[in-house]
């Protein structure tokens, strides 16, 4: 499996930013989709997930109603729109694959597929 995230770039406080991961290498029918970001310093942090067949999402509150996951089957794309961004939403955001992700997401150890991430700076 390989997930290969784009689009994280620097933005403006209150900009927009929408982040791909390309997903091959598998069927995905069965997984769920992810993104979780990690700013320095701090825990990886969960934030959407989709469910690859029917397209169900889940939200972390921390970015519910500001950001939206979404995939096309067809490209076998993940996107993550990020919108009203703030200087909090610094971080390198990553894609993440499991057949195994509960929602909400479980603790501990995750053993699915990531990608190599990708950097969003919000400059205030």
């Amino acid at each position: 499996v390989q997930l290969i995230e784009s689009g994280g770039r620097l933005v403006q406080a209150g900009g927009s930013l929408k982040l791909s991961c390309a997903a091959s290498g598998r069927t995905f029918t069965n997984y769920k989709m992810a993104w979780f970001r990690q700013a320095p310093g701090n825990e990886r942090e969960f934030l959407a997930s989709v469910t690859w067949n029917l397209g169900t999402t889940y939200y972390a509150d921390s970015v519910k109603g500001r950001f939206t996951i979404s995939r096309d089957k067809t490209k076998s794309v993940v996107f993550l729109q990020m919108n009203y961004l703030k200087a909090e939403d610094t971080a390198v955001y990553y894609c993440y694959a499991d057949t195994q992700l509960q929602t909400p997401p479980q603790r501990g150890p995750l053993n699915g597929y990531w990608g190599q991430g990708t950097q969003v700076t919000v400059s205030s």
